[in-house]
């Protein structure tokens, strides 16, 4: 199917769930989602809900209060409790599973209170293939993902947002900070605090596309191979160091391979991999 052909097939789908509450984060999917959704089925017939705590970088909730509005749609917010969860906090390979599942629950309960039909997800069609144990928490709870279910890619979102004059086109991937943990290491407040100052001092830099990835004492930075330069200069070099060690990391390091998202999956086989899918 052409771009236009899987436009029309999200409406179809859209159309079908009927009154929908959206999981919104603000990021390139679940924002087009919810403005194909308020275009198909009006703004009365959308609730988008954005989950805020320790776990979500600091740094989208505004930008995701500005994007629904410019939408036009109703924002709720929910506040997230994966901490009280010691399933996710224990951060096994399977910790996306039982994020999930709390949200899944939540939503389930504001659509069930609000008189919705169906709860969504933006997922794409490129996350099927990818090591996403969230996924099966939706199947669990029956959640749907219209743009999946449409075909739609990551890059074919990104055009239809250009297309549609949304500001997160081009907006880089911003996931879950308990993704910069490696598995095994406990999630606490204090390390996913430390990860998003981080961050927020690289972005003040001028850095677009990286990752902080904590491991315990040490920070393992990932930027793109054209900015490795740029952080191993000074003056940057020296405040990086000086910033990350003020949050209490001990040693500052750059991943030479470079940015590549979901990093941490490297240290899982497929065998573990597939055994956490399928449990």
């Amino acid at each position: 199917m052409n771009l236009k052909d899987k436009h029309e097939a999200l409406q179809r789908v859209l159309r079908e769930l009927g009154r929908v509450v959206i999981a919104y984060s603000g990021g390139v999917d679940s924002s087009y989602l919810l403005k194909a959704a308020v275009d198909t089925l009006g703004p009365e017939k959308v609730l988008a809900c954005i989950s805020l705590g320790p776990s979500e970088p600091g740094n989208m909730a505004d930008k995701a209060r500005k994007t629904a509005e410019a939408i036009g749609a109703e924002l709720m917010v929910i506040q997230s409790s994966e901490l009280d969860d010691p399933h996710f906090k224990a951060n096994n390979a399977d910790r996306c599973f039982h994020c999930k599942s709390h949200l899944c629950q939540t939503l389930l309960e504001v659509a069930k209170q609000r008189s919705f039909d169906h709860v969504i997800f933006g997922a794409n069609h490129d996350d099927l293939d990818d090591f996403r144990p969230g996924n099966k928490a939706m199947k669990v709870y029956g959640i749907r993902s219209p743009l999946a279910e449409a075909g739609l890619t990551k890059k074919e979102i990104r055009e239809l947002s250009r297309q549609a004059g949304l500001s997160t086109a081009d907006q880089p991937a911003s996931p879950c900070l308990a993704s910069r943990i490696p598995y095994g290491l406990e999630v606490t407040e204090r390390r996913l605090k430390q990860i998003d100052q981080a961050e927020d001092f690289l972005r003040s830099l001028g850095f677009v596309e990286f990752r902080v990835r904590h491991h315990d004492t040490i920070a393992r930075i990932e930027v793109r191979p054209d900015d490795m330069a740029k952080l191993a200069a000074e003056p940057i070099r020296s405040q990086v160091v000086a910033k990350l060690k003020s949050l209490g990391f001990q040693f500052i390091t750059m991943d030479l391979q470079g940015f590549r998202s979901g990093s941490l999956n490297e240290s899982l086989s497929d065998e573990q991999k597939q055994a956490t899918l399928k449990a």
